[in-house]
């Protein structure tokens, strides 16, 4: 696949967001906000599902249901929604990969990977797991690892530092304008996936999938800093 392609220059690690990354799974997550909200007599309209992309599924809830739920009710209801996200998603987990990704991490095992996810833990482990994708990746943090999420940096601080690498040493891949602005605040370099968003502000290179050919040639370009 990579013909005369270098690979990536020693130093540099990778870290993947995963809902929109990893997997596109923002069609399944809008099929079960919809079939949730309608238990709550709530319609969900597409402003709403713009609002969800990139968040913390505390936060959605309470977009969605109102700031005076009680803490335990949001996360009540958002396990209730991840629950029936993971239900929908279950027989189709291989079609939801994004093009490409298995081939990529297997091509870029030797750098240092590591996953960056504002999602739920149960989730994480559904898609990594299920996938078989887990075995490539040295660090995995999920949202509940963290106090701030994105587009705080905190998850890709983590990351790095779990991978041992500096932060300006690492290349991020986004879907969303909120991990965007969370990679360039942690002094990373990012790449724009475009499977959620057309147009991402702020990436080095934007592209549809893993598969891209100018990816491999960009990322062949990149030199590590030094410390």
């Amino acid at each position: 696949m990579t013909d005369s392609i270098p690979l990536l220059a020693p130093g540099l690690a990778l870290i993947f967001d995963m809902d929109g990354v990893i997997v596109d799974s923002n069609p399944v997550h809008r099929e079960a906000w919809a079939a949730f909200n309608l238990r709550y007599g709530v319609q969900t309209t597409e402003e709403m599902y713009e609002r969800m992309y990139g968040k913390h599924n505390a936060d959605i809830v309470r977009d969605y249901f109102g700031t005076e739920l009680s803490d335990d009710e949001v996360t009540a209801r958002g396990a209730a929604k991840e629950a029936l996200y993971r239900e929908m998603a279950a027989d189709r987990l291989e079609q939801m990969l994004v093009p490409g990704i298995r081939e990529f991490v297997a091509e870029f095992h030797r750098a240092p990977m590591g996953v960056a996810s504002n999602g739920e833990p149960d989730n994480v482990n559904f898609v990594l797991e299920r996938s078989g994708l887990r075995r490539w990746f040295r660090a995995v943090v999920d949202g509940h690892q963290v106090t701030r999420p994105k587009p705080h940096p905190e998850v890709f601080l983590k990351v790095a530092d779990l991978l041992g690498a500096a932060p300006r040493n690492c290349i991020v891949f986004e879907d969303s304008p909120t991990g965007v602005r969370a990679g360039l605040a942690a002094g990373m370099r990012v790449v724009g996936l475009c499977t959620t968003y057309g147009d991402l502000h702020g990436t080095s290179i934007a592209v549809n999938n893993f598969c891209s050919r100018d990816l491999r040639r960009w990322l062949a370009s990149q030199c590590a800093a030094n410390i």
